[in-house]
């Protein structure tokens, strides 16, 4: 973990930590590049794999794509399927919504207090809610 720093692979360790998840190597490093500097992001398997490699930290995608699956599991991280081929890796894990630019296929937080749901539409017997997540599509005027 020779290009991330000290203070953020303390921090990711112990955010791996919190959730009881062994911190390997390969974890670690991408614990610290996800919240080493304590700021939430949106990240794609691709992105995160980029920035480990720029940051010397020998990783596959694969294993990339292993390690954020096992984080969402942990409860680290939430999913947020953008289209049927493209999913972002949300460390902020309060419920809000997102604006996604289309061109620059890029995620960002929207501001929650603007919005309201005013209904939902009935449950099925037998299913709990267990989230809603709220995409607003945009692109340049």
């Amino acid at each position: 973990m020779d290009g991330i720093e000290t203070q953020a692979v303390t921090r990711g360790t112990r955010w791996l930590a919190r959730a009881g998840l062994r911190p390997t190597r390969q974890r670690v490093s991408l614990a610290a590049l996800l919240v080493g500097d304590g700021k939430d992001r949106h990240v794609t398997a691709e992105s995160l794999h980029a920035a480990a490699s720029e940051s010397g930290e020998p990783v596959s995608l694969a294993t990339v794509y292993n390690t954020l699956r096992a984080f969402c599991e942990a409860g680290l991280i939430h999913e947020i399927s953008v289209d049927g081929s493209r999913s972002y890796f949300d460390t902020r894990l309060d419920d809000h919504p997102h604006f996604f630019w289309e061109e620059e296929g890029r995620l960002v937080d929207a501001p929650a207090e603007d919005l309201k749901i005013a209904r939902l539409p009935e449950l099925p017997n037998g299913a709990e809610l267990a989230r809603v997540d709220v995409v607003i599509r945009l692109r340049r005027a």
